[in-house]
């Protein structure tokens, strides 16, 4: 006596569910995410726009990442992006330094901005006790 509800359900497969995760294209996605912010990354690093006189010298180069003041054509100054003024760059630039006199700063100006109004602020700076301060111009063959 052969049970035919017996037998046909020898040939039926149980299906499970399958318990784990498939992180393989969890994984592709996270490395194409990866190269395109190392690509874009550097693309970032956007300062205030100005035009700046070209000199043949060697660029400095340094570790860690300098304040930059700018001094546009209009004669506005700017630490780092923000838009400062004369009385209150020092204060400023000390609170963002935490007083460390050996921070570098580099003054960017524009090329038809007066001689006078760059060394203006560079004195102030340099009179405020910070050693390291530098000017930035524009290598000829970058155009």
């Amino acid at each position: 006596m052969i049970n035919p509800g017996n037998h046909s359900s020898k040939k039926r497969k149980r299906y499970s569910q399958m318990s784990e995760i498939n992180v393989t294209p969890f994984v592709d996605v996270m490395l194409v995410l990866l190269i395109v912010f190392m690509v874009t990354a550097p693309l970032l690093t956007v300062g205030i726009p100005v035009d700046l006189p070209k000199v043949k010298a060697s660029a400095l180069t340094d570790q860690k990442d300098p304040l930059e003041i700018t001094v546009k054509l209009g004669g506005e100054i700017y630490l780092g992006e923000s838009k400062v003024e004369v009385e209150n760059l020092i204060p400023r630039l000390n609170a963002i330094t935490e007083l460390n006199k050996e921070a570098r700063i580099y003054v960017r100006g524009d090329r038809v901005v007066a001689y006078g109004r760059i060394m203006e602020i560079m004195s102030l700076v340099n009179s405020a006790g910070y050693v390291k301060v530098a000017l930035v111009t524009q290598n000829p063959s970058d155009n």
